[in-house]
């Protein structure tokens, strides 16, 4: 399909996208197109991404290491920084060894893939509502899918059972990045163990941010040391670029031998490596921030439920406000951004037909009064544009059902 005509069908249906410019660092509020915002859709959590301290590690990072690190970490790439960060987030996530990769997409895919390649034929157990990053890592794995029902870990034993010997991999979001849900981990990893199959948790959206000392999903759950592969990124709480997975250190040098995307890829540069470095001593050493956080998603989601707008399942900084249709979905961010509030819409394919909503993530640097008046802005341009919200949970109904098959 020609270009035109594709651009065409996606205005149509309110699912065209634009690009939008901000000319600030990362912050609470930011110059967008030439106005100041209230940002209510960044994953800069703690508010590390624009931290002087932050900032100025990645600074002498530059000056001493260079802006890049010039190959692949096979070839000449692999530095002293990437090691040591390495160290420093294993011990962090309670786990033997961890290993860099250029961000969580290319981490996800990578290491699907290689997991898979383990065993050929074998079958992958994924949650309906996982990131893009895993939907792309299962379509490239040597394996079949079998995609279950969000948390439903009735479904999930039972598509256990069906496979039987060839099961091989239960991989799951930790903290849902569209709903602001938890992954029902205790119960996925005793299947897992009861079957003999690995578990991969990626916590995105929680490292740093959610759980003991921010030390994520996994370790709150009390499955560290359960869990296989985890997850996780730079380049959100850590106000940085990157991602990481924690493993086993066998597991660590399979992934270096057959993780593509670690193989074929230039390292990550070192001012990035030493900003997430930064990042996560203010995280150990300041739990402040993570506290604030907590506070502010707490107050975010009453303020908006004591209006009447439900928030979904979301228990965390993550509050997804419910429209359904993407044109009113829109309609409703945009009316938002005129009040200087800026809440980013989500539409397909980033989250399944009929649940198009606001995604609305907090910071640990928002003031508790304008978060009480963005919700109230919330309220009051939804009824004038008879937004009627979803009363239920991001994705019920609107994924296709699950199957035992090869990803498409």
């Amino acid at each position: 399909m020609e270009p035109t005509r594709r651009l065409a069908d996606l205005r149509r249906a309110g699912l065209l996208r634009r690009l939008r410019s901000v000319s600030t660092s990362q912050g609470p509020r930011v110059m967008l197109d030439g106005e100041v915002v209230l940002t209510l859709c960044s994953n800069n959590y703690l508010g590390l991404a624009d931290h002087p301290k932050v900032r100025r590690a990645a600074a002498k990072a530059a000056s001493s290491h260079g802006a890049g690190s010039g190959a692949s970490r096979l070839i000449s790439g692999n530095m002293d920084c990437h090691l040591e960060l390495e160290s420093e987030l294993a011990e962090f996530s309670l786990v033997e060894a961890s290993l860099l990769f250029g961000s969580g997409y290319l981490a996800n895919t990578g290491t699907i893939a290689a997991v898979a390649g383990i065993a050929p034929g074998g079958v992958i157990f994924s949650d309906e509502l996982n990131h893009a990053s895993i939907i792309d890592g299962c379509r490239l794995a040597d394996a079949e899918t079998f995609v279950y029902r969000h948390a439903d870990l009735d479904h999930l034993s039972w598509g256990l059972q069906k496979a039987g010997d060839r099961a091989k991999l239960i991989v799951t979001d930790g903290l849902f990045s569209m709903d602001g849900n938890l992954a029902p981990l205790p119960g996925i990893v005793d299947l897992a163990e009861r079957h003999g199959v690995l578990t991969m948790v990626d916590e995105a959206h929680a490292t740093g941010c959610f759980g003991p000392e921010g030390r994520g999903a996994v370790v709150d759950s009390g499955m560290s040391g359960r869990v296989d592969l985890v997850v996780g990124t730079l380049g959100k709480a850590f106000g940085s670029y990157g991602a990481f997975v924690g493993c086993s250190n066998e597991m660590r040098q399979l992934l270096i031998n057959q993780a593509r995307t670690f193989v074929f890829s230039t390292a990550p540069p070192p001012p990035a490596i030493a900003a997430a470095s930064k990042a996560l001593d203010l995280v150990r050493s300041k739990p402040g921030r993570l506290e604030r956080l907590q506070h502010n998603a707490e107050l975010l989601r009453d303020s908006l439920r004591g209006l009447g707008i439900p928030t979904g399942n979301s228990t965390t900084h993550i509050i997804p406000v419910m429209v359904g249709d993407p044109s009113m979905a829109t309609a409703l961010s945009d009316r938002l951004l005129t009040d200087g509030i800026y809440a980013q819409a989500i539409r397909p394919p980033t989250v399944p037909d009929g649940t198009s909503r606001l995604r609305m993530s907090v910071m640990s640097e928002h003031e508790p009064a304008d978060l009480r008046a963005a919700a109230k802005a919330v309220a009051r341009y939804a009824a004038e544009l008879g937004v009627e919200f979803g009363q239920s949970g991001a994705g019920t109904g609107a994924v296709e059902p699950a199957r035992l098959a090869r990803a498409a």
